[in-house]
């Protein structure tokens, strides 16, 4: 992160936050979240060049179906979120960070992102109190499909979990129930517009509660032409509103109920990207990380 990611003016007052501008955007910050903006390899395009992350595949269960979505748990060939090559315990997690840690020295982040949704899964918890317990110092992140967010903010809290990523595809249920084919919530399956709607709800809810908390949030948005595509300027929009700190619009990988469906060109998705940008940080570097990714984004390593 370069010399210009430090704060501006004099020196605040305890009561007054702080600003900053990181990587072009100004933001107000404390000194524990502009720490996880500089070595997180998602959150800064500049520390992706310099530190690394792992993810730990312990969450295969799913709480809801997107049309864009097939999860694999033996999978060695793809490189997409979703798949991994094995899904493990959270004891065998913890072993994994033992043998990485031991000669990878560059990993700062340990992440569950899947194959399925990390909240719906109690072994993300476990894990995090593992890897919190041995290696502290260690961030902890996990991605979610925001559904069980609120529900669960405390103890995300309580674990030390300060980077959260939240797939938001919608801000309109509308266009959301194009997008989901169905969402289990406390025991009730809901299907169209009721199930966006539920999703919806939470997402926004627990997005708010986690920035309350400082945690950081970057929400994924993936970019489907033909459903949400004219949309994803409103999700920009209210991601800023709420004090997300970044936004990742991903190109759809056609599979499922849309692999009739043609992904956008580069062109289009860096069209869409910079309308975005007007209103909230556009990540430019996404890998498109397996559930079970190691090392530096774009230079994995196999699991050792």
């Amino acid at each position: 992160m370069s010399a210009e990611e430090g704060s501006r003016g004099g020196r605040p007052t305890p009561s007054a936050p702080r600003v900053t501008e990181v990587e072009g955007r100004e933001i107000q910050w404390d000194p524990e979240q502009l720490r996880k903006i500089q070595e997180h390899p998602c959150f800064s395009e500049n520390a992706c060049h310099f530190f690394g992350r792992m993810h730990l595949p312990v969450a295969p269960k799913c709480n809801i179906q997107c049309n864009y979505c097939v999860r694999k748990f033996d999978c060695v060939n793809e490189s997409r979120p979703g798949v991994t090559s094995k899904v493990l315990t959270p004891e065998e997690a913890l072993e994994r960070v033992r043998e990485v840690l031991k000669k990878v020295h560059y990993i700062k982040v340990v992440a569950v992102a899947g194959p399925g949704e990390p909240l719906f899964n109690e072994a993300t918890f476990e894990t995090f109190r593992l890897v919190k317990e041995e290696f502290p110092r260690l961030m902890r992140c996990l991605s979610t499909n925001g559904l069980l967010l609120p529900d669960r903010i405390e103890e995300i809290e309580e674990l030390g979990v300060g980077t959260v990523t939240v797939t938001l595809n919608a801000v309109d249920p509308a266009v959301g129930k194009e997008i989901y084919s169905f969402v289990n919530y406390r025991g009730k399956k809901y299907e169209g517009q009721e199930a966006a709607e539920v999703l919806l709800k939470n997402q926004l809810k627990g997005i708010e509660e986690a920035v309350k908390r400082k945690i950081l949030v970057k929400v994924n948005t993936v970019l489907v032409p033909g459903v949400n595509d004219q949309h994803v300027v409103e999700v920009a929009k209210k991601a800023a509103e709420l004090g997300v700190y970044m936004q990742n619009i991903i190109p759809l990988i056609p599979q499922f109920k849309f692999a009739h469906i043609k992904p956008p060109t580069p062109q289009e998705k860096r069209a869409i990207q910079e309308k975005c940008s007007e209103f909230v940080k556009e990540m430019t570097h996404c890998r498109h990380c397996r559930a079970d990714a190691i090392g530096r984004l774009g230079k994995d390593i196999p699991p050792l």
